[in-house]
């Protein structure tokens, strides 16, 4: 047997070990609070004086000319009048948290949440902004923050994938599949798309019912057959990673045709459960069907999980982009998600796993706090809200903040490098330290950037 039969049959490949050695054999570089992520991603863009960032200013100033000073950059639209939220706001638990009463049930957990009300985007277009708080860039074809943590900190479970993505059940957001790419990272760190609402949740994963010659026996044979050729194809194609990735894939899903339908049977959660997360109910049943099997995998040992939240599939709205109608729009899409969302925070708490599961819940850019039209909020990359909670992070906590009309930072800008340097930091590893050789070039998820944000950790 040579070297490279030795390292495929013992170590499930080069890709696999590289996986699980890269930080392991040394340990991580230091000692984490975190073993694992969930994200939840409000694609259009939520608005953050809406929910999170409250500005008596605009309740005073309401229908008054918009005139922070300088030029106003909008998306599409000319500065409209200071409009005030449509929702109240009350302060929230024993921090004293002012949040909208768009979002009661996220309001129920304040005192387990950071927040950050200085994010800043490089885009006010929705696609690269999207890439940008995923990947950390806005072009394409970079690493998503999922497959850096699956690549650096491999598989807690075998049976199932490191990187899972749960997408919004209308659709896909700006980018599709490009916002968990694996990039220029070995293919197998890329996310695996599940959709939890379907009745057929991953693709291909049984043999269809009109091909009764598939046996289990039948397709044995056949990877066994198949998994000889590719060593075979392997040992003259060395460095390509797509065909490890590949055969992990096949043996992935001869894994996950016994593991899979354990982990998507909700049925086994207790009838309180399902109501808590919102499952039967027409308006939270798709989020809260993905919120709770996320739920379920990250006990398993899913490693990140992201779970969408609107989709961009045109007229009427289904998602977060809220030009005409703020309180139409942003009055749908979180009546879908405020509950499971808390749902998730008090599950994950009951049962323990808070502690050391990051939940990070963030959209691509804000929103104006002037008018578009009369009733809608054109894109806003100059300041906007993120939040964290478990995994470490200080429950009750702020960090940075905007101005008086929530139009630009005024406190400590971030981006998204720091949240990412922050939540590796939390799973132990030093974000300057996790590279990938590219081109000549010491990539990294956070660029040239990133600092770890010590306010709320």
């Amino acid at each position: 047997m040579n070297r490279r039969d030795f390292l495929w049959n013992f170590g499930g490949g080069l890709g696999g070990i590289a996986l699980a050695s890269m930080l392991q054999a040394e340990g991580l570089h230091h000692p984490a609070k975190a073993k694992r992520v969930i994200q939840l991603f409000m694609s259009g863009a939520a608005s953050q004086c809406d929910t999170f960032d409250y500005k008596p200013a605009l309740l005073k100033r309401n229908g008054e000319k918009f005139d922070p000073g300088g030029k106003v950059e909008l998306f599409q639209s000319v500065p409209g009048a200071v409009m005030q939220s449509p929702w109240a706001w009350k302060q929230r638990g024993q921090s004293g948290k002012w949040i909208s009463d768009l979002v009661p049930h996220i309001a129920s957990c304040a005192d387990e949440l950071a927040f950050v009300h200085s994010m800043v985007a490089k885009s006010n277009v929705h696609g690269p902004a999207t890439f940008m708080q995923n990947s950390g860039f806005i072009l394409p074809g970079y690493p998503s923050m999922g497959a850096w943590i699956s690549y650096a900190l491999g598989s807690m479970n075998q049976n199932l994938p490191t990187f899972v993505v749960l997408p919004d059940a209308r659709g896909f957001a700006p980018n599709g599949a490009g916002n968990w790419t694996a990039g220029f990272l070995p293919a197998a760190s890329q996310g695996t798309m599940i959709r939890a609402s379907s009745a057929n949740p991953i693709y291909d994963l049984f043999p269809p019912k009109s091909a009764p010659y598939i046996t289990p026996e039948s397709e044995a044979d056949t990877l066994r057959v198949l998994n000889e050729v590719n060593r075979q194809h392997l040992t003259s194609h060395e460095g390509d990673s797509r065909l490890e990735a590949r055969i992990a894939s096949y043996e992935m899903a001869a894994r996950l045709q016994l593991s899979a339908p354990d982990v998507m049977d909700i049925s086994k959660e207790t009838a309180v459960t399902r109501a808590l997360y919102g499952v039967g109910d027409p308006v939270t049943d798709d989020f809260g069907r993905n919120c709770l099997v996320a739920r379920r995998m990250l006990e398993r040992g899913v490693r990140f999980v992201q779970v969408w939240s609107g989709a961009d599939n045109g007229f009427p709205r289904r998602n977060w982009d809220s030009h005409e109608d703020i309180a139409k729009d942003h009055g749908e899409m979180a009546a879908g998600m405020d509950k499971p969302a808390a749902a998730l925070i008090k599950d994950l708490k009951s049962r323990g796993l808070l502690d050391d599961t990051i939940v990070y819940w963030t959209t691509e850019f804000g929103r104006m706090p002037c008018s578009q039209g009369s009733k809608g909020r054109d894109h806003n990359p100059f300041a906007f809200t993120s939040w964290f909670a478990g995994g470490g992070f200080k429950g009750g906590a702020s960090y940075g903040a905007s101005d008086e009309w929530s139009y630009k930072v005024a406190e400590n800008p971030a981006y998204c490098y720091d949240v990412h340097a922050t939540v590796l930091h939390l799973l132990g590893i030093d974000h300057k330290r996790l590279t990938f050789r590219h081109n000549g070039i010491d990539r990294r998820l956070t660029d040239v950037y990133g600092e770890v944000i010590q306010g709320i950790i």
